[in-house]
């Protein structure tokens, strides 16, 4: 798309004119638009939408009214947010620290050049690319009653294990489904990272007789410990909207008795069908939202703390 100019003239020392071409003020704003009515269609309208809708009781096919703060007030006294809110808060604290350190030593492994390496490093991005459908459709087959790891057990003579069946089982394959499918991701943010270290430190230290793990705490980590905070960033938030995992293992009940819903779960079935509370799901995405920014905020502000 071309840009808007003006055309005018300009005399010259030697008496003589040249055409100029000058690009109207308005000319960047008009490369920009396309960015800027996608972001706010599809971005800052559910943004500002969904903030609103918090504050009526607006339901699926009736518009709502205006009713204060008695949709987070509600919240306050019902069983099943405090539920979801556990289970969310729960997963943060087991896949966040997973997903931290396993893909940095991943990367580590993978960084080295060794034939072959180039294969392991596909391997492990696969699950990546995958469809978390599929992913949790293999899982789901792998750990049920009857999938292929109770009929291994059964095999040696072991009982079988409820991972589909029992409460905490279930959040924690969940957990497992999504460390195994981020893997592959953190690991190339590090392998980043791992590429900017200098070779010379990790010589000076191995000369002082640093060995490999000495040289890994004093040497590796402090030269990423920047990503590693991108990492437990982008980790936190993600883990704490997790959906997909928990909703293919425990179904769409959410496990026994619902005692398996997250709060992401929570907005998907209060909000939905044509009698869904659209205004109490608005509330609960609000909460979401709040959430995640503080975990955010406190994973920077922890990095600045520990940076002075």
């Amino acid at each position: 798309m071309a840009s808007p100019t003006v055309t005018g003239t300009r005399h010259t020392r030697e008496g003589g004119t040249r055409r100029v071409r000058r690009q109207l003020p308005s000319s960047p704003w008009l490369f920009a638009a396309p960015g800027l009515l996608i972001t706010g269609a599809f971005i800052l309208y559910p943004f500002v939408s969904t903030l609103v809708n918090s504050f009526t009781d607006r339901r699926t096919l009736v518009p709502g009214e205006f009713v204060g703060l008695a949709n987070f007030r509600e919240l306050l006294h019902d069983d099943m947010f405090w539920t979801g809110l556990r289970n969310s808060t729960l997963y943060v604290l087991g896949v966040v620290p997973a997903l931290v350190l396993l893909p940095l030593l991943l990367a580590l492994l993978v960084q080295k050049n060794i034939p072959g390496i180039t294969f392991f490093r596909s391997a492990f991005y696969t699950p990546v690319v995958a469809s978390i459908v599929v992913v949790g459709l293999i899982w789901v087959w792998l750990l049920d009653e009857r999938g292929l790891v109770n009929s291994l057990l059964e095999t040696v003579g072991a009982s079988p294990i409820g991972f589909l069946s029992d409460q905490w089982l279930i959040l924690l394959s969940a957990m497992a489904v999504t460390v195994w499918k981020g893997l592959g991701y953190y690991m190339i943010i590090y392998l980043a990272a791992l590429a900017n270290v200098p070779r010379e430190l990790h010589e000076a230290a191995a000369v002082d007789g640093a060995g490999a793990v000495r040289r890994f705490l004093t040497v590796t980590v402090p030269a990423v410990r920047s990503t590693m905070v991108l990492v437990a960033a982008l980790s936190s938030v993600a883990a704490f909207k997790v959906f997909s995992e928990v909703y293919l293992m425990a179904g769409p009940s959410g496990g026994p008795a619902g005692e398996d819903t997250t709060l992401v779960m929570l907005v998907q079935r209060t909000g939905t069908g044509l009698t869904g509370r659209v205004g109490y799901a608005s509330a609960i995405s609000v909460v979401v939202f709040v959430v995640t920014v503080a975990l955010m905020l406190l994973v920077l502000r922890a990095d600045r703390k520990e940076e002075s």
